[in-house]
């Protein structure tokens, strides 16, 4: 607008009008508190230059009103927005951050596994209701205790058989009630979920799997898709609750599997550092899904300063008589002559004190324990789908004859024993056996020998693939059927394959122990030493 005129009969202002190139001062937005009420009708005529309605009515005004009140609501939305992520980076396993929670890093990562996937399949189970429910709330119950045994290994060294075995109790316990459900509850509409879940429970085992646990899980994986295709084929246009219920209990697994592949490769991560973990060592809870961990505790006090504090005083005594110079000798006691061997030769044969030698080495003598546990009672049974044939000493008539295709056996801490499984068996792992003979017909997976020693097995059928580890001798005799199964072995000695000739006898092949390898100018090359075969 043009300033008034003074050749009109108006007044002259009384500050000149701000030339053009000077900007007024914005007005600060008013809040809504402050904000003035709209004019009422009839007044607020003459603003119609201004770019507002100038029927007088004031919507010009509440129209603008409106846009601030608009602009504070997305500001408080944004605000909201933030303060959930700032709670989602906060919670266990988000961000991936040790130092504020004070947990290993991969616990963290299986706490945002119970956040994820095995919330999502808590929460299905709970719409689904009745026994899937119950089933979910053990299933939860297990992940939880594997959880705690992740902290104990976390901060502490492996410990041995005896301390492991307390510390895998609860999992199992937790394994074996879920597998008793099913039993249980074999009347159930809902059976086949309830079978899902008891067939692949026992993947929670592979904390004690070594060295491939996350094959360990898939395999149990594997097992449980026999019922959730069921699942699948019966809702799959019914019910899709049903149908989401399955994606979200398979995801658990395949996730764990991710997880062991990153975390734990080859078997549960111990620490290097800390003591050895004990049957009694406990672990914090699990924190809930969304709540951020309480704050880490106070530092540990300092180390007391009483040794340095001694040497230090002992170095500026030394010191302060260094600089003393002539009088650091007033303290020494005088010799006489009488007191000097060379002038007295009868000291010499007085003889002198003399200085021990060091003393001969002993052998720190073994602690006797004065409880020992008590040696585990031998079994062979069958457990869901599972064989147990445990601490079985000079038995040489071991027979498992009843076996289907999705049973596994599971020889542990056998001794001077033979065993004989007939029929087609899924897969059959020996660990810490010693002269142990096992003899079987077929095996549609893998045959594993885990950390023993003077091993024979027997193939009287066919086998794919057979896996040593850990184990000093090993003989493998193959069947005709079976010539073409892969040997895997690692950290082993003293293993030999025979085949079988035409005749009805064995040929015996060593297998290589030693290896060369050399850098080629662009990959490492490994072949066998001519001193191993």
């Amino acid at each position: 607008p043009e300033p008034p005129s003074p050749s009109r009969g108006s007044r002259a202002p009384s500050a000149p009008w701000p030339r053009p190139q000077q900007r007024p001062r914005p007005l600060p937005r008013p809040s809504p508190a402050q904000a003035a009420p709209a004019p009422a009708p009839g007044h607020g005529r003459g603003w119609g230059r201004c770019g507002v309605s100038g029927t007088g009515t004031g919507t010009g005004t509440r129209a603008g009103l409106g846009a601030v009140r608009d602009m504070e609501r997305l500001v408080e939305r944004l605000e909201k927005a933030v303060e959930r992520l700032e709670t989602v980076c906060q919670s266990p396993g988000r961000c991936g951050e040790s130092s504020a929670t004070g947990m290993a890093q991969y616990v963290q990562a299986f706490d945002a596994l119970l956040a994820g996937p095995v919330a999502d399949y808590v929460r299905i189970s709970k719409e689904v209701g009745g026994d899937v429910q119950k089933h979910a709330e053990m299933v939860h119950a297990g992940l939880v205790s594997e959880r705690a045994l992740l902290v104990v290994a976390s901060q502490h060294q492996q410990p041995a058989e005896n301390a492991l075995s307390e510390l895998l109790k609860p999992i199992s316990e937790q394994i074996q009630a879920v597998q008793n459900f099913r039993e249980k509850n074999r009347g159930s509409k809902l059976f086949n979920h309830l079978s899902a879940v008891s067939e692949s429970i026992p993947a929670l085992g592979w904390v004690a799997m070594a060295p491939k646990p996350g094959p360990y899980v898939k395999e149990m994986t594997d097992a449980a898709m026999f019922y959730t295709n069921r699942i699948l084929k019966e809702y799959k246009d019914v019910d899709k609750k049903q149908v989401d219920w399955v994606k979200a209990y398979l995801s658990i697994w395949t996730e764990l599997q991710a997880y062991i592949k990153e975390y734990h490769t080859t078997g549960l991560a111990w620490s290097k550092t800390g003591p050895v973990a004990t049957g009694g060592a406990k672990a914090p809870p699990a924190p809930p899904a969304g709540v951020a961990p309480p704050p880490p505790g106070p530092p540990p006090p300092p180390a007391p300063l009483s040794s340095s504090t001694d040497d230090s005083a002992s170095r500026s005594a030394l010191f302060a008589q260094i600089n003393r110079g002539e009088g650091i000798t007033s303290g020494l006691r005088h010799v006489s002559d009488d007191m000097k061997t060379h002038k007295n030769p009868a000291l010499k044969s007085q003889g002198g004190p003399v200085r021990s030698g060091p003393k001969p080495f002993t052998a720190p003598k073994p602690a006797c324990n004065a409880n020992p546990s008590p040696k585990a009672p031998p079994l062979l049974e069958l457990e869901g789908k599972k064989w147990r044939v445990e601490n079985q000493e000079n038995a040489t008539n071991l027979v498992i004859s009843d076996t289907e295709l999705k049973q596994v056996a599971y020889v542990f801490k056998c001794t001077n024993s033979t065993l004989q499984i007939k029929g087609k068996i899924n897969s059959i792992t020996l660990d810490n056996c010693k002269k142990l003979g096992l003899v079987f017909d077929d095996v549609v997976g893998i045959v594993e020998i885990i950390n023993s020693r003077d091993v024979k097995v027997q193939v009287m059928g066919k086998v794919p693939t057979i896996s040593i580890n850990k184990t000093d001798g090993c003989h493998v005799y193959l069947s005709k059927s079976s010539l073409d199964c892969e040997i895997v072995s690692a950290k082993s000695s003293e293993m030999n394959v025979l085949i079988p000739t035409e005749g009805g006898d064995f040929t015996e092949f060593p297998v290589p122990e030693q290896f060369k390898t050399v850098w080629n100018g662009q990959k490492l090359v490994t072949t066998v030493t001519e001193i191993a075969g």
